[in-house]
């Protein structure tokens, strides 16, 4: 085992960005390391993947019939295994056998919101979660509490699938390279190589660039590492390739580096948009996806920014919310927590056309960018630092007001106190003023009455 950093292995890499040796690696990739990389995981995803281009070849007409089988379906199980489910089915008296004949039986289920995930917990599943292989991710919180969603294995393979159909939509083959944004931890370490995080990304043929800060050193640094690689996708939160392009145009007038920018992670603003075109000469491909469900839908039309509900993964409604039109889906795949009427807190316009349906109008989570210490930080980039390095908290605020920021920290109900603030202090040592408090105190921005991470006035 030798480190990650060691010259040898720096030198390869830039073998491997070069033509030929980067089509040869492509290729070996979508080859053989992934069927390798999926028979040793135990997942199944290449075969979904197979099942969704067949699927995407019937007409809409044809497809709908197959939605509201697989709709009655969904909700028919929950109603026999999920306890929630059971119980509320049962005090409504709802009978799930009606929604194959006609799916609009749908609109006599209650919504399903954050707030009662995190008051029923494992009530909504359908098993525990000790007897099944599960993955496990945390909601955003900027509609709501943040909430804990399981996925079992078909669900995660279905997810992943649809990943690769949608890239593979846009022009983006297996063999082609792709790189992701990540968070760099403060206390992280140079790992040895190699690791199963490199394989991973070798048979993912992606590459990933940790970053924390996207001052003028940060964002110089993605640069050359953009440049040296040349993937052909990169995906990222828009806040970060937003400030990246502007950088690029400011020092170099721009430049190009890969050919598309997949956005995700919060809302794409047009302007966001129209400057990271410029700037970074790419195509910007829009995508809705949620960790409580997965990619649903996604920009497949270049000659358009409004996206394909991938209605093969779940159905989408809208309810009226203060005047606006809520996003509700119900998802099709995870048996092990299925989600129906489940109200995101996004707005959207739904618009069913021949060809499918489609989400116009979005608007959705919002990131902010924040100075700690002489140091610009996305908001996304210390969510992650308090999710995975300090845990124990529900929500965070940073106002940034006064002479120095105020972090107002909502704990979660068996954290220490004592611990969060000890790893508060280690990972941001002097760059603001703690303060635990209750959601009331909490400011609130706009008539939805959600808050932004950082308040500015």
């Amino acid at each position: 085992m030798i480190r990650a950093d060691h010259p040898l292995l720096t030198y390869g890499e830039r073998i491997l960005c070069q033509q030929p040796f980067k089509l040869l690696k492509g290729i070996t990739s979508a080859s053989l390391a992934y069927p390798i990389a999926e028979r040793m995981e135990k997942r199944s995803v290449r075969p979904k993947l197979q099942e969704l281009r067949d699927y995407y070849q019937l007409p809409y007409q044809q497809r709908q019939s197959i939605i509201a089988k697989r709709l009655a379906e969904t909700v028919r199980y929950a109603g026999l295994h999920v306890p929630y489910y059971k119980d509320l089915f049962a005090s409504i008296g709802f009978n799930p056998d009606r929604i194959e004949n006609d799916i609009n039986f749908l609109n006599d289920i209650p919504y399903l919101t954050k707030d009662i995930i995190r008051e029923q917990g494992h009530r909504l599943l359908s098993r525990p979660l000790a007897e099944v292989r599960h993955h496990v991710c945390k909601t955003g919180g900027s509609t709501g509490l943040s909430c804990f969603i399981y996925y079992d294995q078909t669900g995660a393979d279905y997810s992943s699938a649809v990943t690769l159909y949608c890239r593979e939509a846009i022009g983006k083959k297996k063999y082609l390279s792709e790189l992701h944004f990540a968070c760099r931890f403060p206390d992280a370490t140079v790992p040895e190589w190699p690791s199963r995080e490199d394989f991973k990304c070798f048979a993912m043929n992606r590459s990933n660039i940790f970053f924390d800060r996207i001052d003028d050193i940060g964002l110089e640094e993605m640069w050359q590492t953009l440049r040296l690689r040349k993937p052909y996708l990169i995906h990222s939160h828009p806040s970060t390739i937003y400030a990246l392009a502007c950088y690029i145009e400011r020092k170099y007038g721009g430049g190009k580096a890969f050919s598309v920018f997949e956005s995700s992670g919060e809302l794409l603003e047009p302007y966001m948009r129209t400057k990271i075109e410029k700037a970074l000469n790419c195509r910007v491909v829009n995508r809705y996806g949620l960790a409580e469900l997965g990619v649903m839908a996604y920009e497949t039309n270049p000659q358009s920014t409004d996206l394909y509900v991938l209605d093969s993964e779940g159905v989408c409604e809208n309810r009226d919310l203060d005047g606006n039109n809520e996003l509700i889906f119900t998802g099709f795949h995870n048996q092990l927590m299925p989600l129906i009427r489940y109200a995101t807190g996004d707005l959207a316009t739904i618009d069913e056309r021949d060809d499918g349906v489609y989400l116009t109008n979005i608007v959705g989570r919002i990131h902010d960018i924040v100075n700690l210490a002489g140091v610009d930080y996305p908001t996304h980039h210390i969510q992650d630092i308090l999710d995975h390095r300090v845990g124990g908290i529900q929500e965070f605020q940073i106002d940034v007001r006064g002479d120095k920021p105020i972090l107002r920290v909502v704990l979660e109900p068996n954290a220490d106190q004592a611990t969060v603030q000890a790893k508060l202090e280690h990972f941001f040592p002097d760059a603001f003023i703690l303060e635990f408090v209750n959601h009331d105190s909490f400011i609130l921005v706009g008539h939805r009455a959600k808050f932004r991470h950082v308040v500015t006035k």
